[in-house]
């Protein structure tokens, strides 16, 4: 097996979403990365999303489903011994990823200027609410705020709700998505070039890149977004959410043959000869009586009688899934969606599964080997690694500059846990880029 990014070393000083699933998307594909947290809790992920109390502070599931494949070292960057004992992983890297807020990370001695002074050919990748520069550098961004900064809430809702965000933290994995590929080039120019780089990325600008198709035509027309709800881009009537006997259906006929096909699965081929609907604009201005048209048929019967008829008339439709639905669909099993670890033993459960990456490779694609660190897990194997002497490790717990899980996890410091191949993460909490 030869992954696309095995023999690369990342230290990683990022903590709960964006960041984490940038390096998440190296590791699932060979990097070693070492994951730098706080002595005094680690990554503020680790209990965060926790109701049910599952990771008992410390391993929270969404923490756990972007966190595969890394290890932990647990220290104290405050204290001069803290700093000289992460200085040494960090002259050995091939990339660092830090998502503090602008001028932080300078202050703990890691800024991409020293690094790059010890490492010329470091790639260096500094994620961020608003960027490294700019009147906003220094405010902390949360995802809600920047979906709603970017102008992504003024064209998501109702009339009837106003401005309403997405429940998913879509612009963190969005801005972790964008890193992994800013990074991924830049190694890929490191191989050409011989040089480093340093890369900002910002989650504003991820957001923006996000509404691409809206901010062009906004660009192209000066047109603003209306709160469309459930309605399709295009204004049709006849691509929305409806109700059927037991539930919803969501339909998507755009174009005029699936219309027609929709009419007629629907049993009205009249209203083709409607003149209220003989043309697209006609359809669109008209778009309230062709909804109520719709959603009195489609009452009429059950969304599954509803989602087998247009299958068969070749109208795209869908059902309003649950999780647990989702989950069970055969199609995700076919796909790989998910991957299976072994868990540690504090969780008291054998094993855990996490959603993975979305896409398949044909050889050597993404993986998920080890099961998400306790916090500290690798500290005493990682500074071993690097040259540490045993006395001077020892030293370092006992001044409680470092740290290591106590009581010790089940699993033996260090050892990979076989698991299905999977394809990366998703994550479920709101992330704000720490100071």
């Amino acid at each position: 097996m030869s992954q696309a990014f095995e023999g690369i070393r990342v230290v990683d000083f990022t903590q709960v979403v964006a960041g984490p699933v940038a390096t998440y998307q190296l590791g699932l594909l060979g990097a070693e990365v070492i994951k730098v947290e706080s002595a005094a809790g680690g990554d503020i992920a680790r209990g965060m999303l926790d109701i049910a109390g599952f990771g008992r502070g410390e391993m929270a599931p969404a923490f756990i489903g972007v966190n595969h494949n890394k290890r932990s070292i647990a220290v104290d960057l405050k204290r001069p011994e803290g700093r000289a004992a992460v200085e040494r992983i960090v002259r050995r890297a091939d990339v660092v990823v830090e998502n503090f807020k602008p001028g932080v990370i300078g202050r703990l001695g890691f800024d991409h200027e020293t690094v790059r002074a010890w490492r010329p050919s470091i790639v260096y990748c500094s994620i961020s609410g608003y960027g490294q520069e700019g009147p906003r550098r220094s405010m902390a961004a949360f995802d809600g705020a920047i979906q709603a900064s970017s102008g992504m809430m003024a064209a998501n809702g109702h009339e009837e709700t106003g401005p309403t965000r997405t429940v998913s933290p879509i612009i963190d994995v969005t801005t972790g998505m964008m890193a992994a590929f800013a990074i991924a080039s830049a190694l890929h120019r490191r191989q050409a070039t011989g040089a480093g780089q340093f890369l900002d990325v910002a989650m504003l600008d991820s957001a923006v890149s996000l509404l691409n198709p809206l901010y062009n035509n906004h660009l192209a027309t000066g047109e603003e977004p209306e709160l469309l709800g459930n309605q399709s881009l295009t204004r049709m009537p006849t691509a929305n959410v409806f109700p059927t006997a037991d539930g919803h259906v969501q339909v998507t006929a755009l174009t005029a043959a699936q219309v027609d096909r929709l009419l007629d699965a629907l049993g009205c081929p009249e209203l083709r000869e409607d003149p209220r609907f003989a043309t697209e604009p006609e359809l669109i201005a008209n778009g309230a009586a062709m909804r109520e048209e719709l959603c009195e048929r489609l009452r009429r019967e059950t969304t599954r009688a509803w989602l087998d008829r247009l299958e068969a008339a070749r109208v795209p439709a869908a059902p309003i899934s649950s999780f647990p639905e989702v989950m069970a669909d055969p199609q995700l099993e076919t796909r790989g969606l998910t991957a299976t670890l072994p868990a540690p033993a504090m969780l008291g459960r054998g094993e855990l599964t996490s959603v993975a990456t979305g896409y398949v490779a044909s050889a050597d694609g993404p993986a998920a080997r080890t099961f998400a660190p306790r916090l500290g897990e690798h500290t005493r194997q990682i500074l071993a690694e690097h040259g540490c002497p045993e006395a001077e490790i020892e030293a370092l717990h006992a001044a409680g500059v470092v740290r290591s899980p106590a009581p010790p996890d089940a699993t033996p410091e260090g050892s990979p846990a076989p698991g299905r191949e999977p394809r990366g993460a998703a994550a479920a909490v709101s992330a704000a880029v720490g100071d």
